[in-house]
């Protein structure tokens, strides 16, 4: 009785093991939907479509990008953890998903229910730029006049629970100063209102500060990253100045729903890297300040592992904002 029962089990096991395989083997054979829960143009959309457009020349079926925006980016994932877990719809992910577990009630788990594929990108830094007639010159003439004029300068943010507005309040914390922030809808947006001079001056992204400053209609003051970024060397970082653990860099991600085949994911993650990894791939990701990781390390793991440590090192930054904070789940 226990040898037939073990035998019926047995052949359950290779039954579903079989399925899998088959399932693994003849995917992808339909279309694949890459779900980006930003704005088209943002800046998890814009390497997520280049992605998609080369990964689906090379795995010879279509992705469609598809934008779900809202809650900080919450809609998005909270639609795509819904979906069949069969490879057929795929996460963007981003810096987002470890900020909003302190600011919002996140109804997924950001890291352990979504099966990790492999990092897009890291980056870009976020830049401290002002409106290009203001006075000052360097970061220490602004925050001078911050200092001696307190509620005076205004910063332009992406709303409270962003990274524009975290790294005004650690300025603030730092320079004992009280810049004023002013939310906008995105980082975009708050830039092109500094250079309107609606406001003296933001924290935004290096693909939206580097277009302005070219066209001389903002300056750029400081990085906000451990290195210098290598298209624009002259502007020296936070932490040159004087202003340590300055970093907002970010990262765009790849995830699907949690149970989706380990096969399915493994071969997603061998073609996401074989596109990321293409000089092409690099060089466009290179113009927007943002940078790969090298094949070797970007493997799932190391995506969720690098979430983790996100997610701890937001904490401390999350804090100076004031607001109340969640107790975050992974």
């Amino acid at each position: 009785m226990r040898h037939a029962l073990r035998l019926a089990l047995s052949l359950v096991a290779a039954l579903c093991l079989s399925a899998a395989s088959g399932r693994a083997a003849d995917y992808p054979d339909r279309t694949i939907t890459m779900v980006v829960p930003f704005a088209v143009g943002g800046l998890s959309d814009v390497p997520a479509r280049i992605l998609a457009a080369m990964l689906q020349d090379r795995i010879h079926q279509s992705i469609v990008v598809e934008n779900k925006t809202g809650g900080s980016g919450t809609v998005g994932g909270a639609f795509a953890v819904r979906a069949e877990p069969d490879g057929y719809t795929l996460f963007v992910n981003s810096i987002a998903d470890a900020q909003n577990l302190y600011f919002l009630p996140v109804p997924y788990k950001a890291i352990d229910d979504f099966a990790m594929i492999g990092m897009i990108v890291e980056g870009p830094p976020l830049v401290l730029v002002i409106d290009a007639s203001q006075p000052y010159r360097t970061l220490a003439e602004l925050l001078a006049d911050a200092k001696a004029n307190p509620n005076k300068i205004s910063f332009a943010t992406s709303g409270p629970a962003t990274s524009p507005a975290m790294a005004l309040a650690q300025l603030n914390s730092l320079a004992k100063t009280t810049i004023v922030g002013v939310p906008y809808r995105g980082a975009g947006e708050a830039a092109r209102y500094v250079a309107a001079h609606a406001v003296q001056a933001t924290f935004t992204f290096y693909a939206q500060a580097k277009p302005l400053a070219d066209a001389g209609k903002v300056r750029a003051l400081a990085i906000a990253s451990p290195q210098r970024i290598a298209t624009w060397a002259e502007v020296p970082t936070m932490a040159e100045l004087g202003y340590p653990n300055f970093d907002y860099g970010g990262f765009v991600g790849l995830a699907a729903p949690a149970k989706t085949p380990p096969a399915i994911i493994a071969y997603l993650s061998k073609a996401l890297n074989d596109v990321v990894q293409s000089k092409e791939f690099k060089d466009r990701m290179t113009a927007l300040g943002m940078n790969v990781p090298p094949a070797a390390q970007n493997t799932p793991q190391y995506l969720a592992d690098y979430m983790r440590r996100e997610t701890a090192r937001q904490a401390p930054l999350a804090a100076l904002t004031g607001i109340k904070l969640m107790k975050p789940e992974h």
